[in-house]
């Protein structure tokens, strides 16, 4: 579910001013 939400948003115009980033997708197991 949440790969999918993000890999649907690269995917749409609205990433495209996104260069260089690392998405950490872990369904919230990581909260700082």
């Amino acid at each position: 579910e949440d790969i999918a939400a993000s890999v649907l948003f690269l995917a749409s115009p609205e990433a495209s001013f996104i260069t260089g980033e690392i998405l950490d997708i872990n369904g919230g197991t990581l909260m700082d």
